[in-house]
């Protein structure tokens, strides 16, 4: 695997949308050819070159590139989003949709990520060794598809409104949560670490949801069904089994309605 290293020589005034900014549009390309990609500052066309220092050399394709971006990227966009491949490695904190339409890859945050990051997640594997903001691997605001394939782990603590409309895929947060975990949702798996506030689940359909730690309030919507031994990123535990939301609509499958599961550790 070829490695491009990008680093931060200028900060942009505004805030620099890096959609260029992965390993799909890096591959088969020279250096010379990926400092003239385009990023926009605002309304603004400026160029990757403009602010970053490039070296190296991309691979043939997609899957043969891993990008590393060193410097402050706390106003930089969209960096690897729309990744089908390849691996990209960031050691900073970034800005919105950071890992947002993902496919495939590898994305790696050394940092922190600002709200709406990994937005619609298809696939992949996004790690976040820092704190996520609001909205990560949600649907895009006035759309219905969160998050349907892939991995995303955070080491750190997560904000608000986190895999609203997920239908797919798993999310580990191994910190602590805000409101409204997992609202809509209609597969996959959460599997959260630490504490949440409260509103865990709120209108789930479907998907199961693992929490180690405590919820400050539970939704009325969830009734305990029993006991369960499982084993949630490695760690078997005994769970208490609530079934939810029970005010949501739910589908049959061979005459059985089904069910959301909220495990909560015992």
């Amino acid at each position: 695997m070829n490695t491009v290293t990008l680093t931060v020589k200028k900060q942009p005034e505004l805030y620099l949308e890096c959609e260029n900014v992965n390993p799909d549009v890096f591959a088969g390309k020279k250096i010379e050819a990926i400092a003239k990609l385009g990023a926009y500052q605002g309304k603004a066309m400026d160029t990757l070159g403009d602010y970053f220092t490039i070296t190296g050399e991309s691979g043939a394709t997609a899957a043969d590139t891993k990008i590393v971006v060193n410097g402050d990227c706390t106003k930089m966009k969209y960096l690897g989003a729309k990744m089908t491949a390849g691996e990209m490695v960031v050691n900073s904190d970034c800005d919105m949709y950071t890992g947002s339409w993902m496919k495939g890859g590898k994305l790696t945050v050394n940092g922190n990520v600002h709200s709406f990051c990994g937005l619609a997640m298809a696939g992949g594997e996004f790690i976040i060794n820092g704190n996520a903001g609001n909205y990560l691997v949600a649907a895009y605001r006035g759309d219905w598809r969160g998050m349907s394939g892939g991995v995303c782990r955070v080491k750190g603590n997560a904000g608000s409104d986190v895999a609203s409309f997920m239908t797919g895929g798993t999310l580990i947060i191994d910190g602590d949560i805000d409101i409204h975990l997992g609202t809509h949702m209609e597969g996959g798996k959460i599997i959260l670490k630490g504490n949440a506030n409260r509103r865990v689940g709120g209108q789930l359909v479907k998907g199961e949801i693992f929490v180690f730690g405590k919820i400050n309030v539970m939704m009325p919507g969830y009734k305990p069904v029993g006991e369960v031994e499982l084993e949630a990123d490695g760690t078997k535990a005994k769970f208490v089994d609530y079934i939810g939301d029970l005010g949501e609509r739910h589908p049959k499958r061979k005459g059985e309605t089904v069910y959301g599961h909220l495990y909560m550790k015992k």
